[in-house]
Order: C-alpha cells, then sequence, then structure tokens
C-alpha cells in the first residue's frame, strides 16, 4: 500500500497522469502482490520480459556511453512487457484496504520508546 502513497504523489510533481506502474525485481515474480499493487492503485501494473533491471540498466547506460546505441530512444524500443495485471477489485472494497492500512499505520505510531 505504501505504493499507493508514492504513485499517488508522482502525479502532482510530475504534472503527468500516470497510466501504468512499470515494476520489477524479485517481487515481481510474487502474481498475488502484483494483483493487489493493480487493486489498490486502480492502474495496470506492468512486468517486464527481464525482471532485474538494474545490471540491465547499468549495460544500457555502458552501451550509450560507447556508441552500442545511438539514443535512448533506441534502447527504450527493447523492452518488453511479460505481464500486465489489470485492477480488479471495486472501489469500495480499495477504500476500505486503504482506510484499513491508515489504521494500522496510526496504530504503530511511537511503538517504541525512546529508550528502546
Amino acid at each position: 500500500v505504501v505504493s499507493f502513497e508514492v504513485f499517488d504523489a508522482m502525479v502532482p510533481d510530475s504534472k503527468v497522469q500516470l497510466k501504468e506502474m512499470r515494476v520489477d525485481g524479485g517481487a515481481t515474480a510474487n502474481k498475488f502482490l502484483m494483483q493487489f499493487q493493480s487493486d489498490v492503485l486502480d492502474t495496470p501494473v506492468v512486468r517486464p520480459e527481464y525482471a532485474e533491471t538494474t545490471g540491465l540498466g547499468a549495460a544500457f547506460a555502458a552501451g550509450l556511453a560507447v556508441g552500442v546505441w545511438a539514443d535512448v530512444e533506441e534502447v527504450s524500443k527493447m523492452w518488453k512487457s511479460d505481464r500486465v495485471w489489470k485492477p480488479e477489485m471495486v472501489a469500495a472494497e480499495r477504500e476500505r484496504c486503504w482506510k484499513g492500512w491508515n489504521k494500522a499505520v496510526k496504530r504503530s505510531l511511537n511503538w517504541l520508546d525512546d529508550e528502546e
């Protein structure tokens, strides 16, 4: 649900309406998590064919630096989607989950004393 807060903050900051959330990394193997993200965000979640993109990004940067690819646009054309999760959760359930998340966060504040 934290991704909802980040996703929600990005729209006013960027002044761009986001149409999807692209994900990467090991957690993308969890189909339940990806569907839940899509449901909570009410936005499609897209996993690339190659999920571990940190190393791939470094390779692309190096290739751009030495002229393997002409520009970022050429590199971006190589990105391919593996799977897309579309929102299935009804708005009332999404709101219930969001309220529950905020309630849990409030209850956890000041959990530990400063001495601990």
